[in-house]
């Protein structure tokens, strides 16, 4: 048997085709942002302006685990990774990251709270950035306020409000896109409905002639047939027989024509003993239709699952009532004695019906007795009409199987899936250039991202390097006091070409004196005439006891010996 399939009817708004499931995607996207943290704080950590590498790369961490709760707690989230960005701009990727993700979410509401909404997160996230960064600079950060101030206005564009800018940008090219394409969708469904009136009203006139033609001819035939054979009962019994036969073969011809007008006819009406009510395709029908066939002598059983369809519109209950209707009926006339089990499973997006009969016990019934097979035929077609289908044929143990899947709602849930051109066609085209569309967007915001990191190192490393550190400015200068040590560590090293001009020339040392240094720098300056020397007295504990500076001519000559 070959069904045709049942394709869901792709959600507008969302990306089609073949894509990660949304753990594997919000692992991705944490993984992601935390690499790229990493990777701020490395370039950061390499030009020598990090300070407390262990704290950052704890704060990173702690973003890395709060990221993924982004999906249920947004703003929470967000303002978090605005905090922890405000201790280390490595944390400023996965800020980005929540920023673009709460601003892209839509909220069904008017547009001016939904902008309302949106920027008040986003708004409280960027004071809160500057905030923190302002006053945990002392501790962790550059040094001094100002300079945390200014850390926290350079990442406070770049981690929330540009990242929240462009998220609402994406979230309005994605409502324009769903109403879009809710629109073709609503137009095309117009067209199918159209169409459909149009075929049930040229079926439904042709019914009429086929009713006003031949119903007619045959009824006549049916009756002129009965009185031939009471006529024929006393003239000639032996043609009664034909007489007979000719009345049967009308009243068959009848009930097939009934048949006929029924598939030709409107789904939305039926006539007749069999008119269908408000409780036509509910449990209580089906069960109605079991035990008429249990009344006829046919073992048949019920195997229900799920709710009941009297939620569902008419035209599925009526679709279901005329599947079990219609497979009981061929299995009184071709398989009376055959256990019959009749399935109904009702789910969210469609309701599928089974009736399958077992072997008779008895010979097979022959092929000329098999029927036309008109009445599946109009049942699929009936089934197809609402956007279903329905399989009917032997099994391999000698029974027969009829499986109809009908959609909970038709031409909303579930669409008939066509090997043409415009079924598979089309639906793998859209499915294709979404999935590119979806690709390219991707890869877009990975370079967007990468940029803000970029611009993320450049500031942090520009505010650091601007910030003074502890050790800048000038020197110390030694003094009287300090160790032998403490002054040469200061730069005060004995020079030998001072002492030698300084030989001499110097005036007496001060008592006590064990020792003298003669530095170059320092002190010691160049001067017209002569050197300004500077001298370094140590006492026997190689402590300084005094400086002095004196003057030790030069050599004089003329040019161009002596450089002027």
């Amino acid at each position: 048997m070959v069904r045709t399939p049942l394709i869901p009817r792709p959600s507008p708004g969302l990306p089609r085709g073949p894509l990660p499931s949304g753990w594997a995607r919000a692992a991705a996207g944490t993984a992601g942002a935390a690499l790229l943290g990493l990777c701020v704080f490395a370039a950061v950590a390499w030009a020598g302006l990090a300070p407390h590498p262990s704290f950052q790369l704890l704060v990173i961490a702690s973003g890395a685990l709060i990221l993924p709760l982004r999906g249920r707690f947004p703003g929470p989230v967000l303002l978090a990774l605005a905090v922890l960005t405000g201790l280390s701009s490595g944390a400023g990727p996965l800020a980005a990251v929540a920023a673009y993700g709460l601003a892209r979410r839509t909220v069904r509401v008017r547009r001016t709270v939904r902008v309302r909404r949106r920027a008040r997160p986003l708004a409280a996230a960027a004071v809160l950035l500057v905030a923190t960064a302002t006053a945990a600079a002392p501790v962790v950060g550059p040094g001094r306020v100002p300079y945390g101030l200014a850390l926290g206005l350079a990442l406070a564009p770049t981690a929330v409000i540009v990242p929240g800018l462009v998220g609402t940008a994406q979230g309005q090219q994605r409502r324009l896109v769903r109403a879009l394409r809710e629109r073709g969708d609503a137009a095309e469904r117009a067209r199918l409905a159209a169409d459909s009136e149009a075929r049930t009203h040229e079926r439904s006139r042709i019914a009429a002639e086929m009713h006003d033609l031949l119903g007619h001819r045959l009824s006549l035939i049916s009756l002129h047939a009965g009185g031939l054979e009471l006529a024929l009962e006393r003239a000639a019994p032996e043609l009664r027989e034909e007489a007979v036969l000719v009345r049967r073969t009308t009243r068959d011809a009848m009930n097939e024509l009934r048949q006929v007008l029924g598939v030709l006819g409107p789904l939305g009406r039926d006539a007749g003993p069999g008119v269908l009510t408000d409780a036509t395709g509910t449990r209580a029908d089906v069960e109605a239709l079991l035990a008429e066939s249990r009344d006829g002598g046919v073992a048949v059983r019920l195997d229900w699952t799920g709710p009941d369809l009297d939620g569902r519109p008419a035209a599925v209950r009526r679709a279901a009532h005329r599947v079990v209707r219609e497979a009981l009926t061929n299995v009184h006339r071709y398989a009376p004695s055959a256990h019959v089990t009749v399935g109904v499973a009702h789910e969210a997006a469609a309701v599928r019906i089974t009736v399958r009969n077992g072997a008779p016990p008895g010979p097979p019934v022959p092929a000329g007795s098999l029927g036309t097979g008109r009445g599946l035929t109009g049942l699929r077609e009936r089934v197809e009409l609402l956007g279903g289908s329905l399989d009917a044929g032997p099994l391999p143990s000698g029974g027969f199987l009829v499986d109809a899947v009908l959609p909970a709602e038709p031409g909303a849930a579930l669409v008939p899936h066509t090997a043409g051109p415009r079924g598979a066609g089309a639906v793998s085209g859209a499915e294709g250039g979404d999935t590119e569309g979806g690709a390219a967007n991707a890869l877009t915001l990975a370079l967007g991202l990468g940029a803000l990191c970029v611009l993320m190192a450049l500031a942090t490393a520009f505010v650091y390097g601007s910030a003074p550190r502890p050790d800048s400015g000038p020197r110390p200068l030694p003094r009287v006091g300090m160790t032998y040590e403490e002054v040469t560590g200061l730069g005060v090293i004995d020079n030998k070409a001072v002492r030698a001009a300084a030989t001499g020339h110097e005036p007496p040392r001060p008592a006590g004196t064990a020792g003298c240094a003669y530095p170059f720098n320092g002190a010691t300056e160049i001067r017209e005439g002569g050197l300004l020397v500077a001298r370094y007295c140590f006492d026997a504990g190689r402590r300084l006891i005094a400086i002095d500076r004196f003057t030790v001519p030069s050599v004089r000559d003329a040019s161009p010996w002596e450089t002027p």
